[in-house]
């Protein structure tokens, strides 16, 4: 048994494809079955099987599987200790919400290209239920994204951070600084939103239609940074997570109204897929989040 091989075998469970594996590997697609064939007989099992027009693990390829990531990780860490630390190369694909990207990633991955700056990183963004299939389907390596307390078997939630939710609007506007303003109010005025299927936006339109109130907004835009300039030129009020218009909060510029309505509370949340190969530019992303991020850490 080659450690060559149990990589093949890896790539292949994260990919569910022969023929994608052997392209990212390098390898003739004859080569990559010459090998899983060779690892079968070892094992005296079946790892793969036919499913319609894809393959999937057998029940003794899903027993291999974590214990085959044990030993590329521990052949990857052996490999470090003789010899000198090598640049960090490859490509990371990171999957995450457009406001998370506008207003959280920057710094991180400004710093993430000062430490590793032969890696290639690619951003994806899109609704949170495609974000979750890409992830599945190994076409992002990491997910970060903004929703309620969300779980699966199948994910390894790195880290987690409370991220507040508030109804906001500019310091002019005639509802700042009034207290215990009334929905009925609040509903009034113009608003300026978030599309819908996103994730605060949907806890907060849950939140009204509790009340049997629905809000219908005059610009929807996935852009919060349109949403945020509108808000400083006193066109509409908007909800939005602190962390959009954390700035413009501290120099006073937009203001959070005190609104009759229950707290909105949501969580950036970090993930990665449980049967992913922990590469040593994913690695090293996973740690930067997490010094630069703080929150609650899992791994689990």
């Amino acid at each position: 048994m080659e450690i060559r091989t149990i990589a093949t075998f890896v790539r292949i469970a994260e990919l569910k494809s022969f023929s994608r594996a052997a392209r990212q590997l390098g390898y003739s697609q004859s080569a990559v079955t010459m090998q899983m064939k060779q690892l079968e007989e070892e094992f005296q099992v079946p790892l793969f099987e036919r499913v319609g027009k894809g393959i999937a693990l057998t029940q003794a390829g899903e027993r291999l599987l974590p214990k085959a990531l044990e030993l590329l990780a521990a052949a990857r860490a052996l490999q470090e200790t003789t010899r000198p630390p090598l640049e960090v190369t490859g490509k990371l694909r990171v999957g995450t919400a457009e406001s998370l990207l506008i207003s959280v990633l920057p710094p991180v991955l400004m710093e993430f290209g000062r430490l590793c700056p032969k890696a290639e990183v690619s951003t994806c963004t899109g609704p949170i239920q495609e974000l979750f299939r890409m992830l599945r389907q190994n076409e992002i390596d990491v997910l970060y994204f903004l929703d309620e307390k969300t779980n699966f078997p199948y994910w390894v939630k790195v880290m987690e951070r409370q991220e507040p939710a508030f109804f906001v609007a500019s310091s002019a506007n005639a509802l700042a600084g009034q207290a215990n303003v009334t929905l009925e109010r609040l509903l009034q005025e113009p608003f300026v939103l978030t599309e819908r299927g996103i994730s605060y936006r949907y806890a907060m339109e849950q939140a009204l239609a509790e009340k049997g109130m629905e809000l219908h907004p005059f610009l929807e835009t996935g852009n919060t940074d349109v949403i945020t300039k509108l808000l400083l030129e006193n066109q509409g009020v908007s909800f939005l997570p602190e962390f959009v218009v954390r700035e413009y909060l501290k120099s006073g510029r937009l203001t959070v109204l005190d609104v009759a309505c229950p707290g909105i509370q949501m969580w950036s949340q970090l993930v990665y897929h449980r049967d992913k190969y922990m590469t040593p530019q994913l690695e090293r992303f996973l740690e930067l989040m997490k010094s630069r991020l703080g929150g609650e850490e899992n791994e689990t």
